[in-house]
């Protein structure tokens, strides 16, 4: 009987795109004969549900979180907290809730919906009537000048920054004079948007959006008197207890996550 004989040859004088080819075989049979060569699983990406009035403020916060939880991606979505309170009734798949009324968080906890004793308050919002730069309005007396034709506030029925426009308006005794010219954006967000595109001359917006360095140069405002509307305490819940939405529920709620809060006009309830 012949034999065939081979010469073994040096690993060294493989090509380098052939030496990786076989490790890449080499791999795939030990994955496939069970010995964990088999590629890490992509971590869970955390679903934020986010009010309208955050997304400025949830930039420089995903930014920080980065730093200290780099392996978790961060998929935010951004509305009115009515609208996110409805969906996650229906099951939407989040795994944070951030709101712009406690209230709604804590009603979704009432139906036993998110995880147990997650419930949180991250801030209190400000409202404040805003101007672009090109206005001649001042902001300060805006809501009482009658040269305006439209004047923009989030939707009431959905949006809490909408509803505290409305008892702010209400307060002043300004309400049944302006309410023919509103102009309802489905979130606070666009009701400064309507504003900055001339949809509407003037906004009720909230302090957090006219803060932020995208909107600082665009235009000017005024922020209401605190006693024109009740107090706008916000808060989220844990939705999908996981071990990355608790990490960033501990992060908005230390001292960095406070700070970079109160930067973007969120206070303390009760400062």
């Amino acid at each position: 009987m012949a034999y065939t004989h081979f010469k073994l040859t040096s690993m060294a004088v493989f090509p380098a795109r052939t030496l990786q080819a076989v490790q890449r075989l080499a791999c795939l049979f030990l994955f496939l004969a069970g010995s964990g060569c088999a590629p890490r699983p992509a971590p869970h990406p955390l679903a934020i549900a986010a009010a309208a009035d955050l997304s400025f403020a949830m930039e420089e916060l995903s930014r920080q979180f980065a730093g200290i939880a780099p392996g978790t991606r961060l998929e935010v979505a951004y509305g009115s907290s009515g609208t996110f309170f409805a969906q996650l009734q229906n099951g939407a798949p989040f795994d944070l809730f951030l709101s712009a009324d406690l209230a709604y968080p804590r009603q979704l906890a009432a139906k036993g919906i998110g995880a147990g004793n997650s419930l949180f308050t991250y801030g209190a919002g400000r409202l404040v009537v805003w101007v672009p730069a090109t206005s001649p309005l001042d902001p300060a007396a805006a809501l009482n000048n009658r040269s305006w034709k439209h004047l923009a506030i989030a939707n009431p029925q959905h949006a809490p920054y909408g509803r505290a426009a409305e008892a702010a308006l209400r307060g002043m005794g300004l309400y049944d004079q302006v309410s023919p010219k509103l102009v309802l954006g489905e979130n606070v967000a666009q009701a400064l948007q309507f504003v900055e595109s001339g949809a509407a001359d003037v906004g009720i917006v909230a302090l957090s959006l006219a803060l932020a360095p995208a909107t600082r140069a665009l235009g000017r405002y005024w922020e209401l008197p605190l006693d024109s509307y009740p107090p706008m305490e916000q808060g989220g819940m844990i939705i999908r207890d996981t071990a990355e939405a608790r990490a960033f529920r501990a992060f908005l709620l230390s001292p960095a996550g406070r700070r970079i809060l109160k930067q973007y006009g969120f206070y303390s309830p009760g400062e």
